[in-house]
């Protein structure tokens, strides 16, 4: 399933990488592609729209529709 989030707060290469590592603990053959200066993070994955946007939430980051 492809969800795209609104993620607000990174502003680095190491942003993006901690927002990826937090999905790829969650399902490790998801694939992520994250637009920094768009604040858009964009998963193909089999889990929940809630524990995706949790898991990016625990990182630090805002997230929303």
């Amino acid at each position: 399933m492809n969800q795209t989030f609104t993620v607000t707060g990174m502003t680095c290469g190491h942003c993006e990488k901690a927002v990826t590592r937090a999905i790829k603990q969650l399902d490790p053959l998801a694939e992520i592609k994250i637009d920094r200066a768009a604040n858009k993070v964009e998963v193909q994955s089999g889990q929940s729209r809630e524990l995706l946007a949790k898991a990016i939430a625990e990182e630090g980051y805002a997230v929303s529709a």
